[in-house]
């Protein structure tokens, strides 16, 4: 299962994701993992999760994302959540890109049985019908 929390900065996306990742990692009986671009939330996150700074890896764009995604899915078969905080920027800002990306990790989802939540910072309306029956 994929779910997108989309909004424009400041309408509590991250607070949100925060509040997502602790409460799985405290029910999980698998791996909780959150993947952020910079260290914002290391402070906010529980250590029972695994976070992930994506410029630590020199990872920019979708497929870079995607391949390091199931990498991670390839070695670890215990991975129940998967948390992706500003998954646009991650992408380069490029909106066609990310809903590839969306698609791709929604199957990814489907096939290991993962919890997929990414946010990103985008006005709703300008969501296309693709994206928004992922929120």
């Amino acid at each position: 299962m994929l779910k997108l929390i989309i909004g424009v900065k400041g309408s509590g996306k991250t607070k949100n994701l925060i509040n997502m990742v602790n409460e799985s990692a405290e029910k999980s009986n698998g791996c909780v993992v959150c993947i952020e671009k910079g260290i914002k939330l290391r402070y906010d996150v529980t250590h029972k999760c695994r976070l992930i700074n994506v410029d630590e890896y020199f990872i920019l764009g979708s497929h870079a994302l995607y391949g390091f995604i199931a990498g991670m899915v390839a070695s670890n078969h215990d991975i129940s959540d998967l948390f992706i905080d500003s998954t646009l920027r991650i992408c380069k800002n490029d909106v066609d890109a990310f809903e590839r990306l969306v698609n791709d990790l929604d199957e990814l989802a489907d096939r290991y049985k993962i919890n997929i939540v990414m946010t990103s910072s985008m006005p709703l309306e300008d969501a296309s019908e693709g994206l928004k029956k992922f929120i």
